[in-house]
């Protein structure tokens, strides 16, 4: 029997699977979309919209806040042009190829970082090759917990929708991902959520190896991401050894309270779209809001997000210091101290 590895009857993903990065399709929708921030209408011409169309446009609003935009931080420059100049140094290796690792405390910009690195490298391969449809520049997978050495191939086969018999056997699923790597011109292998390898168990240190193994058939460059990875043991032992020696390392970090923290809030501000916001108003507040996230990224997005949703809910079109206390955090920025990578 055969079955497809990403369906979405089997997945229950139904109209979400192009929420789903770590498949194909999933994928090309996250590089393709282009979100354009909604207009902000007139004062007189917003308070006139009849009821239907007000709702229509606050839900624009609403689903803009949600995503808000992507700051180019120095991180995600520093991820891309290392990724890109080891995507150019592997391109006529046939072995020994280099790597990245993007590393750091949870919720610093990790994921965000190796999402645009991905994206950026695709975005290029397809201006370069714009006829080259059958193309899969980019291969984007999460390492799942506990995983073991089939769990870490099939998440390759999944993101292909590769059609898998149940008789076959993890060597059978290797062969034909590294196929349809091959044949796809894959040029870059994205894996997020590093830590779940736990190299010091068994089934952990095979798993390492397997992914170790399929950067060596797979003739692309590979980015890892995850929380503190030179403390997991992935680089301790003889296999740590193997890939230190191949793989350089961007660290990741909460933002201090300097000039780059209110550059960063500057730029979320700039990007709201609420009636009765001052502008300038958020960046006043950059040491209160570095107190409330301890200068996590992800943990003020979501502190951001949350009040510029809320201001559009609630009619008040503005994000001020009490509308900020009212919105519950994550538990990481609750937490006393920040925390350590």
């Amino acid at each position: 029997m055969v079955t497809r590895t990403g369906s979405d009857e089997e997945s229950g993903d139904g109209d979400y699977g192009h929420l789903q990065l770590t498949t194909l399709d999933g994928w090309r929708s996250f590089v393709t979309e282009m979100h354009t921030a909604p207009n902000l209408l007139p004062t007189a011409m917003w308070t006139g919209l009849p009821e239907d169309k007000r709702d229509y446009y606050d839900d624009d609003r609403i689903n803009h806040h949600s995503r808000l935009l992507v700051v180019q931080t120095p991180t995600i420059r520093q991820v891309i042009t290392s990724g890109r100049r080891l995507v150019q140094l592997n391109r006529n290796a046939h072995y020994g190829r280099c790597g990245l690792m993007v590393s750091g405390p949870a919720r610093t910009g990790k994921t965000t970082a190796l999402t645009q690195l991905g994206k950026t490298v695709e975005v290029i391969h397809r201006r370069r090759h714009p006829h080259a449809a059958d193309d899969i520049p980019v291969i984007y997978i999460t390492i799942p917990p506990a995983a073991t050495p089939k769990m870490i191939v099939m998440e390759f086969a999944r993101f292909f929708d590769l059609p898998i018999s149940r008789r076959a056997n993890i060597t059978d699923i290797a062969d034909a991902v590294c196929g349809v790597s091959r044949d796809a011109r894959v040029t870059l292998v994205a894996v997020d959520e590093l830590h779940n390898l736990n190299t010091r168990t068994r089934a952990g240190a095979e798993a390492s190896d397997t992914l170790k193994y399929l950067s060596e058939r797979v003739p692309a460059t590979f980015a890892y991401a995850g929380i503190s990875l030179d403390r997991t043991g992935l680089l301790s032992g003889t296999r740590g050894e193997q890939i230190a020696g191949r793989f350089g390392m961007v660290r990741t970090s909460p933002f201090s309270q300097d000039q780059q923290w209110t550059a960063l809030i500057a730029a979320l501000e700039d990007s709201l779209r609420l009636h009765q916001h001052r502008p300038g108003s958020l960046t006043e507040l950059d040491r209160y809001l570095h107190r409330r996230t301890h200068g996590m990224i992800g943990s003020l997005l979501w502190l951001i997000r949350s009040a510029a949703i809320n201001a559009v809910l609630d009619g008040t079109e503005k994000i001020t210091k009490k509308s900020l206390d009212a919105v519950d955090a994550d538990i990481a920025s609750e937490s006393p101290a920040p925390p350590v990578g």
